[in-house]
């Protein structure tokens, strides 16, 4: 492997981290309803655990409401006890059409603790990209001892690696700047 090959490689683990965390910023609960909120939560249906997008069509009907309409009436209940059992702290109303879930406007406490979680998500995708950059860098050390590089690519590598770090890290921080303005809108 070349050293183009291993910082391919870290961007790519780079832009997981940066997807993973915009996932994980869009199931965040802001008082407004966002599909995401419920799409992945496992249902039990059919004997096998499949996602509510799998199975019901999710709408946005109002502000802070979100519509499950599952394609077989008989998966309302499933999905109304997987809701209730995912943790979220929603209460889901099953009408025997679709499922509805109102969305509690937020207290201040609750923003306050959303911050943290935003806070330490974006902590979890810095120290996702510390490890790519980690591993990028163990790559270049081993070309180096291979004598497939010089001393001074491997320094140009390493140099390059940690600008695309810092373009990452500051996306990351950017993305939970943005996010924390969001959650603390009222």
């Amino acid at each position: 492997m070349s050293v183009q090959t291993g910082m391919a490689t870290a961007k790519a683990e780079f832009e997981k981290v940066i997807k993973h965390l915009q996932d994980e910023y869009n199931r965040l609960q802001v008082g407004r309803a966002n599909p995401a909120i419920v799409e992945n939560i496992p249902v039990d249906v059919y004997g096998a655990s499949q996602p509510i997008r799998n199975i019901a069509g999710i709408s946005i009907p109002e502000q802070r409401t979100i519509q499950i309409q599952p394609w077989d009436k008989g998966n309302l209940a499933a999905i109304e006890k997987a809701i209730v059992g995912a943790g979220l702290g929603l209460n889901p109303v099953n009408d025997g059409i679709c499922v509805r879930i109102n969305l509690p406007p937020l207290t201040e406490d609750r923003r306050k603790d959303l911050v943290k979680v935003v806070h330490k998500l974006a902590e979890e995708a810095r120290i996702g990209v510390r490890n790519a950059r980690h591993d990028a860098l163990n790559h270049f050390k081993q070309l180096k001892a291979d004598s497939e590089i010089t001393e001074d690519d491997q320094k140009s590598a390493d140099n390059d690696l940690q600008t695309t770090v810092d373009g990452f890290n500051s996306k990351i921080e950017a993305m939970a700047v943005e996010k924390e303005k969001d959650v603390m809108t009222v």
